[in-house]
């Protein structure tokens, strides 16, 4: 029997497909686990039952959290470690009815979550719940706005909860106070019944979709704060059906999830993804020993996956089974029915490093059972939030607190801590912390936290370059980024050196065939082009392109550009690359060119309201912005934005910090600006610039420098080597990697 929720998020094709299972011999858990049946829930006594894909949040007192859908129209419930559980909340029906999808801990110490009717309209609401039991409607969906919301919430890293609906698929915004938005309603395109989102360390959250999409079978798709769209993968059935489970991000950047039906034995998958979309079947389950159905996954401390199976298995009742990032499956539970059947959805790891459930049915009253299963993981601290600026609040979950607790930041230490009991504290991040991992020392107990804690407006160091240079071309190409000629303290070079992202480690590419310094570069469809340039010391600008591809580790030539050019920007839009500004040969540019990568051609479009070279440039809202830069008369702090659809620029507020030459890039919808040359001396100040058309002071740069590289990936800002002048072959060139945290 499927839950209730699950009649309301599947077809009824799949549920039939569902129905069926082929039993298997039992075999038992490995010896390194451990499940213990904490609770069996009895409606007769008053128990909460009916868990519908439920999520257990932990909260600051050390107890879990979870909505059930009875008795009544359903509760909010507590349970302690030890099995005892208590109802905090009766839903009404105007407050809400049939809470589903589970709970999430806020950063106030409420918990969030949603029914899937119920409110105004009785299309469901979004609620916060005290742990003492004190309910507020953040929420009431009408239908138009979506309805049916029956998913986790998830905490975004500004401060919102995100989330989908069902019977109206739309995904939208609500913050801890109620305000709402709509951020987009699914098209039968993007895929019918949104299910979970969780937000990518790129900042944009991605999903999937029980069906729909090109082929019916549903989508998986990404979607920014702002609420661009996009599909990353339509299912076809053979690779999986209906991806509503979601997925979660592991510590390579890829993004592991299951489906509830599709694949080999069509009793679903377990799959990797990227960020752009390139998908991969890890494991298809197979009905019997691993289970079908699958449910969301959870990345636990050790770096693997968990997850269960709704149903199959050697009872027919589900599994919870294991995942490595390599691909490796392991079942470590067959549900028996004695002790639980058809698992809920989630597992949730506790700060004690054991993982917690609940099923649907099952255990001594059939309303199934609230358990936990050890597999060995070590107790850990929980960050919330996982990143914030110095001298923000973070709160920290864990166990053995006392008043002699010590807290670390990256192994600095913060010196204003608040206990609240023995499970949660409160720590402002001390200055000088750096991107790292928390810990708390009590006594001789130590517990880390289980993610790094990331440092916003902050600054920090890559190994150092092989060779140091200014002005040479960057770009990102499948996580590596490649900063390719340039001039060093003594000559111009031909080099193409490669930065790995992930392991922080430099390597070679093939030489650039015409060495060049000041190009502009654009990466489009993983190629790399530097424009233009200068060919000589005597500051020669040239119009050639050369376009290097990472999969050949060869270069070509594409059409010249009509100007010859150097010290421009160049900006992606719409797959059109458009340079803009630059040196002439007599004078500064204020020249626009747009070259078509797929038709190798150019166009020219209207030229800047001022000529002007070493811009700083990029897309910030629906405007190409170019801000800064060098006129004839000196520095600039001119900023101008250009509409691609009229072909028309318009003055924009200037930087208040006149330079040109920066380390540049469009991060999150805002252009970012660092270093640079005021009047020929380096300078350190770094400012964003926003769609609202606001300037923002940030943190400096460590070290000033004028003419570096720049570079953007997984959401940071990469400034590689520069000056102390931005004059080919004086002064001294760096070889330093500065890295910005927005």
């Amino acid at each position: 029997m499927l839950p209730a929720v699950l009649r309301i998020l599947l077809p009824s094709t799949l549920l039939i497909l569902a129905a069926t299972f082929i039993s298997a011999p039992l075999a038992g858990p490995p010896p390194a686990v451990t499940f213990t049946d904490l609770h069996d829930f009895n409606s007769n006594a008053g128990d909460p039952f009916n868990f519908q894909i439920a999520k257990l949040a932990q909260g600051r007192d050390g107890n879990f959290y979870a909505e059930s859908g009875s008795p009544g129209a359903g509760t909010v419930s507590q349970f302690t470690l030890s099995g005892g559980v208590s109802i905090v909340h009766n839903f009404t029906g105007t407050d809400g009815q049939n809470p589903a999808g589970g709970m999430t801990l806020g950063l106030d110490g409420s918990l969030y979550g949603e029914t899937v009717f119920g409110g105004t309209s009785n299309d469901g609401v979004t609620f916060r719940v005290t742990p003492g039991g004190a309910e507020t409607v953040l929420h009431s969906f009408a239908g138009t706005d979506g309805a049916a919301p029956a998913d986790v919430l998830v905490l975004g890293t500004d401060g919102n909860f995100y989330g989908t609906t069902n019977t109206i698929a739309s995904i939208y915004r609500v913050s801890p106070g109620g305000a709402f938005k709509s951020l987009h309603l699914l098209s039968s395109s993007d895929g019918n019944i949104a299910g979970q989102l969780t937000q990518g360390s790129d900042g944009n959250f991605y999903g999937g979709a029980v069906s729909g999409g090109a082929s019916g079978y549903g989508t998986l798709f990404k979607v920014t704060p702002a609420g661009a769209f996009s599909v990353l993968h339509n299912f076809d059935g053979a690779d999986g059906y209906g991806g509503s489970p979601g997925m979660v991000q592991a510590l390579n950047g890829l993004f592991y999830g299951t489906t509830s039906l599709g694949g080999d034995s069509n009793y679903g998958v377990v799959y990797k993804m990227s960020s752009t979309g390139v998908y991969t079947v890890v494991h298809s389950l197979n009905g019997t020993t691993d289970g079908s159905v699958g449910l969301p996954l959870m990345l636990a401390t050790d770096g693997n996956f968990y997850g269960e199976a709704q149903q199959g298995g050697s009872a027919s009742c589900g599994t919870i089974f294991k995942l490595t990032t390599a691909g490796v499956f392991t079942t470590l539970y067959n549900f028996d029915n004695t002790h639980g059947c058809n698992p809920s959805g989630y597992l949730t790891e506790g700060t004690n490093g054991i993982l917690y459930g609940l099923t649907y049915l099952g255990g001594a009253h059939t309303n199934g059972v609230f358990f936990s299963l050890n597999v060995g993981l070590k107790p850990f601290a929980a960050l919330l939030p996982a990143s914030g600026k110095v001298g923000s609040k973070i709160g920290i979950l864990g166990q053995g607190f006392s008043n002699a607790s010590v807290v670390t930041f990256n192994g600095v230490k913060a010196t204003s801590v608040t206990l609240t009991g023995t499970t949660f504290l409160m720590a402002a991040v001390p200055a000088g912390a750096s991107d790292g991992f928390v810990t708390v020392q009590t006594g001789t107990s130590k517990l880390t936290s289980s993610q790094k804690f990331i440092v916003h407006d902050s600054w920090g160091s890559g190994t150092a370059m092989p060779t140091g240079v200014q002005l040479p071309a960057a770009g990102l190409i499948n996580g590596k980024i490649y900063v390719a000629a340039g001039v060093s303290s003594s000559a111009i070079v031909s080099t193409n050196q490669v930065y790995n992202t992930s392991n922080n480690t430099w390597s070679t590419a093939a030489a650039i065939p015409t060495p060049v310094y000041g190009p502009a570069s654009a990466v489009v469809n993983g190629i790399l082009y530097v424009i233009g340039g200068y060919i000589d010391t005597n500051g020669t600008p040239s119009n050639i392109v050369q376009a290097y591809s990472s999969a050949t580790n060869s270069w070509t030539m594409k059409a010249t550009m009509p100007t010859a050019r150097g010290s421009a920007a160049a900006v992606v839009d719409g797959g059109m690359i458009y340079v803009i500004g630059g040196n002439g040969s007599t004078a500064r540019l204020n020249t626009v060119e747009k070259f078509n990568p797929a038709s190798n051609a150019w166009t020219t479009e209207a030229p800047l309201l001022l000529g002007k070279s070493e811009p700083a440039a990029g897309v910030v809202g629906t405007a190409i912005v170019a801000a800064d830069g060098y006129t004839l008369s000196g520095d600039t702090g001119d900023n101008e934005g250009y509409n691609v659809s009229t072909n028309t620029w318009t003055a924009l507020p200037s930087d208040l910090t006149a330079r040109n030459a920066n380390c540049f890039a469009t991060l999150s919808g805002l252009l970012f600006v660092a270093g640079g040359g005021s009047n020929g001396s380096p300078q350190n100040v770094a400012e964003s610039f926003n769609s609202a058309h606001k300037w923002m002071t940030l943190s400096s740069m460590p070290l000033a420098v004028i003419a570096p590289g720049s570079a953007t990936a997984n959401g940071l800002l990469f400034c590689f080597g520069g000056s102390n002048t931005g004059v080919a072959l004086q002064g001294v060139v760096y070889n330093n990697v500065q890295i910005y945290q927005p």
